[in-house]
């Protein structure tokens, strides 16, 4: 189990405290000494810029006309005007 914040501390020191999270550490705020809340680390971790664009450089180049054919052949292209059906019937 992690350490205890007070939440005057982490009004005060929320920089200091956020580090300690960062860092790995698991918190939990008390409000007149109760458990109110968990601060913790988020799992898993973002992508820098540089990281995104080192990826993009990886990618293929996209091929309009492909992308286009590929959805036309899944998306009916046809227009359906529901004023002209409702005289139909």
């Amino acid at each position: 189990m992690g350490a205890n914040v007070t939440v005057r501390d982490l009004r005060n020191h929320g920089g200091e405290v956020l580090a300690r999270v960062q860092e790995g550490e698991t918190l939990t705020v008390t409000s007149h000494g109760a458990p109110v809340a968990e601060l913790r680390p988020i799992k898993g971790r973002y992508l820098t810029t540089a990281e995104l664009l080192a990826r993009k450089r990886k990618l293929s180049a996209m091929d309009a006309d492909r992308l286009r054919a590929d959805i036309d052949a899944v998306i009916d292209q046809t227009i359906d005007d529901p004023y002209a059906r409702a005289q139909q019937s």
